[in-house]
């Protein structure tokens, strides 16, 4: 290494070391051991501008062992995107912008939120595969407007998570040969050495998974690291996977190679140790030499002029093909599919009984021409749950151009590839049974932690789904999504409200989206309409001023209440009727408009829903009461057990009188 290559490293290793000090907490054993890796690809092989970080060509970094996130936040400070040194020195603080992990949206040049390990393996699968679609649907010979790379890093840790297997899986399947992943092998966990573990072949895995796998031997040497990343952007026909060996916590003496430098602070005798031990020029806590700065500036400069070239290539490609600069514009317009609100057509329906996974199906085709970037499909069950575009293609490893995403049977990695996509700009849904969102919450998480608005359909969504018993039969799920902030549960009672519910989903611009739909058929509601974009609405008042009392229920049992409204107008009970597609939305409403749909002086009221009642308290209050599941299902015809589970018109109809 020349010197100012061997002082730019140890400036990353220095400041993340003295962030984690200063701190008195964080993790400095991945950035002390991958900050070679890092600058070498940052410097070298990485196409970036400080200066723009959005830059749509731009290759992606994702950090999958978010936990080593002052490695990323020592880049950004140093490449110029704007983050100071005294960002740096606010490391995990309050209203900080170098949070614990790092953060998309709070912190610019951070690409995706990573923490929960594996995730970021997931997400690069996800924006390689948005690459290779883009290119495939617009680059044209002579102008390869989309042409980059997706780097990911993480360590043995993302490695043993499920999510990296199924993930990596699919992209060897897919032949996604932009994706480059590097391995910071290490071999030490939290607990001590993997071998207590962790004893796998990881290379031989890779292989297997249809990767190029190289090995760099020494984690510190830049011309051996160069080589490989070069090695692997030769291969056109793999994504790679570069195992690259190095020591937790190098530099610090005390600390090298032992689990203690993951997470926790070296101490104070061991940065300045790791100061001597690397001959940093100053024991001063934060400090860069000047030429080290100016190292850094210089390279971010010449990284400006490979956007500069692209910028007049795209120029003179919108000149020559005007007719794909309008796709192009259209493809990341997050407002394109607004004008549907006021599309006739879009709202039509067919005025008979049918599931409401089926009547989704209906609006992805109509959406399809509407919304250019949407994009999708289900982990092995497309046909269950209706989400195949028609005439689409299927995305293969042979046509990348297709919009039809075929996941395997892999929710977990679904759901994070999805969030990949939708970060690189497309507009992606991702689908599977609902009682799989288990597998699937924590990138969903995810979607409503970034602020992003990936799609998730998720059918079979009761003990409606019947024959296939409890282990099929969401009874907690809905409680579970309808508990994360900034997402959006729709369970639509018909046609109506399954266009509103897709309408809502494609025109979000931060908030993810869930539509829970069924497997059994149910009727079209007379009342229902696009009020349902606002959450809740009163489907069918009482005649009285005061109702005698609300009935509100979603999804398959609103046609239940409107039944039971029936049956107790013949005995003299007045009652509004309340659909509730969506809590979440109606929660984001005025306080007027949620007391003119459920006025406080009301307080008899029952709510009905063929799943757990948890989170339905606040609306039934402590003088209501629930019609809801309120154990497992059971394996059955669906009709056997609504009747059993009591969802029928004479027991919401008891059930209301005992509230009177």
């Amino acid at each position: 290494m020349s010197d100012i290559n061997t002082m730019s490293v140890n400036a990353i290793r220095v400041l993340a070391a003295d962030a984690v000090q200063k701190a008195k907490s964080g993790h400095p054993g991945l950035p002390l051991g991958s900050a070679a890796v890092a600058y070498e690809l940052w410097a070298k092989h990485m196409n970036h501008n400080p200066a723009d970080p959005d830059w749509p060509n731009r290759d992606r970094f994702i950090l999958s062992g978010g936990h080593g996130s002052t490695l990323l936040y020592s880049l950004l400070h140093l490449f110029g995107y704007g983050l100071t040194k005294e960002d740096l020195m606010q490391f995990r603080q309050l209203d900080s912008l170098t949070p614990g992990h790092p953060e998309y949206r709070h912190t610019k040049g951070v690409e995706a939120t990573t923490g929960p390990l594996g995730a970021g393996m997931g997400m690069a699968v996800g924006m390689a595969m948005a690459e290779a679609h883009l290119a495939a649907k617009f680059n044209r010979e002579g102008y390869p407007v989309v042409d980059h790379y997706t780097y990911v890093l993480g360590g043995d840790g993302c490695m043993m998570e499920g999510i990296s297997s199924e993930a990596f899986s699919l992209a060897g399947t897919l032949g996604l040969d932009k994706l480059i992943v590097f391995y910071d092998s290490n071999k030490i966990s939290i607990e001590g050495s993997t071998d207590i573990a962790f004893t796998e072949d990881v290379k031989k895995r890779f292989e297997a998974f249809g990767f190029q796998t190289l090995v760099v031997e020494d984690g510190n040497n830049l011309e051996e690291i160069g080589k490989a990343i070069e090695e692997a952007k030769a291969d056109k026909s793999r994504p790679t996977m570069i195992t690259v060996k190095t020591q937790i916590g190098y530099g610090c003496p005390a600390k090298q190679g032992k689990a203690s430098a993951h997470g926790e602070p070296l101490g104070e005798d061991n940065v300045k140790a790791l100061k001597e031990n690397v001959g940093w020029p100053s024991n001063e806590p934060f400090f860069v030499p000047d030429e080290v700065y100016a190292n850094y500036k210089a390279i971010a400069e010449d990284k400006a002029k490979v956007e500069e070239a692209w910028n007049k290539m795209f120029a003179e490609y919108c000149a020559k093909y005007p007719e794909l600069k309008k796709a192009w514009d259209e493809e990341f317009d997050l407002d394109v599919a607004k004008p549907l609100i006021d599309d006739a057509d879009f709202w039509t329906y067919e005025d008979k009984p049918e599931a409401t996974r089926n009547l989704s199906g209906v609006v992805l085709n109509r959406l399809k021409d509407k919304v250019p970037n949407l994009i999708g499909g289900a982990a092995d069950l497309s046909p269950s749950t209706k989400t195949y575009m028609k005439d689409m293609g299927d995305f293969s490893k042979e046509d990348y151009s297709g919009r039809n995403l075929h996941f395997g049977v892999r929710e977990l990695a679904m759901a994070a590839i999805g969030n990949g996509m939708t970060l690189h700009g497309l507009r992606a849904f991702v689908s599977t049974f609902f009682v799989f969102s288990d597998y699937v919450k924590p990138m969903a998480r995810l979607s409503a932690l970034m602020r992003i608005p990936t799609t998730y359909v998720l059918t079979h969504d009761s003990i409606g789904v019947g024959e296939d018993g409890p282990t099929h039969e969401p009874i907690e799920q809905l409680a579970m999504l309808r508990s994360m902030p900034n997402f959006h549960v729709f369970r639509p009672a018909d046609a109506t409200e399954t266009i509103a519910a897709w309408y809502s989903a494609v025109t979000s611009k931060e908030t993810p989206t869930a539509l829970v739909l069924t497997r059994q058929n149910l009727p079209q509601l007379a009342g229902s309409s696009k009020e349902a974009l606002k959450g809740a609405y009163v489907l069918e008042d009482s005649s009285k001023e005061v109702p005698d009392a609300i009935l509100i229920a979603s999804g398959s049992e609103v046609s239940l209440a409107m039944e039971a409204k029936a049956a107790l107008a013949k005995e003299g009970v007045d009652v509004r009727v309340v659909s509730m597609p969506c809590m979440d939305i109606f929660e984001e409403q005025s306080e007027e408009y949620k007391e003119s749909i459920l006025p406080k002086n009301i307080r008899a009221r029952v709510a009905v829903e063929a799943l757990g009642d948890f989170g339905w308290g606040k609306y039934v209050g402590l003088d209501g009461k629930t019609v809801t599941m309120k154990g497992f299902g059971a394996s059955a015809p669906a009709n056997t057990l609504f009747e059993k589970f009591g969802f029928t018109v004479e027991n919401v109809v008891s059930t209301v009188k005992s509230v009177l």
